[in-house]
């Protein structure tokens, strides 16, 4: 009778893991200071008043309790609609490593090895020229790649390729000419198109953010047979209870979905119409892996959680932990071209030096974080969430929310 007291108790506490309530705590009982919380909130407040950012959400979670969730702002100026707990951010990048998460899930199936040459799967990728300079008539001229490009090379950047938008490369300048921003073109599509493109560098010699991730979300349908949405919502989100994550906002939902915003040439906070503002009131048909989903604070917690349990949350186990550690390990392996004295994983910048940050922090802390300035880490040693959810697109280092986040959460903590 007691050990099926415990069961049901354990069950009990499982499902309220994944379901619709996060599992809270008073800050004292996980050793953060309620009353230095209080300077986060503050500080983060002070935002919004001088309108330097229309609405956010903070999440500090310790020892898989969350013991701050905070809500700033509002959703939408225009509307007036004040911020949500539920609200509905778009992610951009903070989708790769839940890329990356769906890739090792198929690792540790059997389905690849990290050594792998890419082609073996996507033949379109089979010897790739690189870059070498450009002819008098504008052409680029090419040579052979050293080697083949390795699973491994597109997990941590450095397979050759580049972005298209963050660059002007002629190799850039390449891709933006192929349409490789296309959204009415599938996965599949972009990718073979990509692999008729040149390298911008030799595989393994640099770290260059690419679209790299997009063409692990090509190779998830491929080993899986399932088209990326699908194969996200079966095997991660619907087992971690993220029922606000996914590739587009549902008419039903639309009501949280948060309004994005920039700046004017007087500094006044304006709804963004520039580039990176994909329609996601209905499902693409390019299905992103490498920046195309929304989410939620609480979704995206419950993802990060399980990343610190080491692969699990609750009865759900994604990953072993053995597959996180080898994902947030640095694989640089004498790549140049990633932030100096720091480390990148698969998928995930690892911290290396703390010094280096400007900020308190951790060894082996791992991290990223999305175009309009969303941002979450996850801190092994402390036992750290922490999320800032927030839609602005600004000039690079006109908000700084990751150092300032970083800052106020170990600040708290007492013990």
């Amino acid at each position: 009778m007691r050990s099926a007291l415990l069961s049901l108790i354990i069950l009990f506490c499982s499902v309220s893991i994944v379901a619709d309530d996060l599992p809270t705590v008073a800050p004292d009982e996980v050793g953060l200071s309620e009353e230095r919380l209080e300077r986060l909130e503050k500080h983060f407040e002070a935002y919004v008043s001088s309108k330097r950012l229309s609405g956010l959400t903070t999440l500090v979670a310790r020892k898989g309790k969350v013991a701050h969730f905070k809500t700033y702002g509002q959703m939408n100026i225009e509307q007036g609609t004040s911020m949500q707990d539920d609200a509905i951010f778009r992610i951009y990048s903070m989708t790769k490593p839940i890329t990356g998460v769906g890739l090792m899930m198929l690792y540790e199936e059997g389905k690849f090895r990290l050594t792998d040459p890419l082609h073996k799967y996507l033949p379109e990728y089979k010897d790739a020229q690189v870059f070498k300079s450009v002819d008098d008539d504008g052409n680029i001229v090419t040579e052979p790649a050293k080697r083949q490009i390795t699973v491994l090379d597109i997990m941590r950047h450095t397979a050759g390729l580049t972005y298209g938008v963050f660059g002007n490369t002629p190799v850039d300048q390449a891709y933006v000419k192929a349409g490789l921003f296309d959204t009415t073109k599938t996965l599949e599509e972009v990718s073979k198109t990509l692999g008729s493109l040149p390298l911008l560098y030799q595989p393994g010699e640099n770290w260059v953010y690419s679209l790299a991730v997009d063409i692990q979300g090509r190779l998830i349908e491929v080993l899986s047979g399932m088209p990326l949405d699908q194969y996200f919502e079966e095997k991660i989100f619907k087992p971690l209870g993220m029922s606000d994550t996914g590739f587009y906002v549902p008419a039903d939902k639309e009501d949280r979905f948060v309004e994005m915003y920039s700046f004017n040439n007087q500094g006044q906070l304006i709804p963004y119409v520039g580039d990176f503002r994909p329609d996601h009131s209905k499902k693409p048909t390019l299905l992103s892996g490498g920046g195309g989903l929304v989410s939620t604070t609480a979704d995206y917690f419950r993802f990060s959680q399980m990343l610190l349990n080491g692969g699990k949350l609750g009865e759900v186990r994604l990953l072993s932990p053995k597959t996180i550690e080898l994902m947030t390990t640095d694989h640089l392996d004498g790549a140049v071209g990633f932030a100096p004295k720091q480390g990148f994983g698969l998928d995930f910048m690892v911290v290396k030096d703390i010094t280096s940050l400007g900020t308190a922090g951790s060894i082996g802390e791992f991290n990223w974080g999305g175009l309009a300035n969303t941002l979450f880490w996850v801190d092994p040693k402390e036992e750290i969430v922490a999320i800032l959810m927030t839609n602005i697109v600004a000039p690079p280092g006109s908000v700084t929310l990751r150092e300032e986040m970083r800052q106020m959460v170990y600040q708290a903590i007492a013990e």
